[in-house]
């Protein structure tokens, strides 16, 4: 092993090949990494079951005093980290905090759809649209149908495009607020 600080419990051999822990690789990754590149990373270990945020918060305990526990511990607060799909999801979430709202649950199943945001008080359900999976006749009509499943059931949908997201952020507030207010009076 090139990196005789490595304690025993911070690799393990694959194939024969030593390679770090989940946890060991993101500490050191976040020495490197900051922001959206930080999260996606987190957001990939937890998509391919190599370590859940829970788990990599209580881990963090073992590396005290490492450079890359203190970023991984503000990127992992309880109460502003959400796990996302894509950076379209990260990039919406400041525009959230920006409208006053409350942060949504995100990935939850409603109405038996994957929705990209829900806040359950106000029966609103937000869709971030890149074209990777929204761009053919059968993924919007995919679309349709899911918004229209939630309608009938009393929701109402917002969906917003990469380019809005991502170019017109305060546009995407105005609208939100907009909507959230008039719900909240529902």
């Amino acid at each position: 092993m090139s990196r005789p600080s490595l304690r025993p419990e911070d690799f393990t051999l694959r194939n024969g090949i030593p390679v770090t822990s989940p946890a060991r690789t993101l500490v050191d990754l976040a020495t490197e990494l900051r922001g959206t590149a930080l999260e996606r990373s987190v957001n990939e270990a937890d998509k391919y079951d190599l370590i859940d945020p829970e788990s990599l918060r209580s881990a963090l305990d073992g590396f005290t005093g490492e450079r890359g526990v203190q970023p991984l511990r503000a990127l992992l607060n309880r109460h502003t980290f959400r796990l996302s799909d894509s950076d379209l999801e990260i990039l919406f979430r400041p525009i959230v905090a920006a409208a006053d709202m409350p942060q949504p649950l995100t990935k939850a199943i409603v109405n038996d759809y994957e929705v990209d945001f829900f806040w359950q008080e106000l029966n609103l359900v937000v869709e971030t649209d890149g074209l990777r999976y929204h761009r053919t006749a059968s993924e919007q009509t995919r679309d349709r149908r899911r918004d229209q499943t939630h309608v009938a059931a009393g929701l109402t949908t917002l969906r917003f495009t990469h380019w809005q997201v991502k170019y017109e952020p305060a546009y995407v507030r105005r609208i939100l607020q907009r909507t959230a207010q008039r719900l909240a009076t529902i």
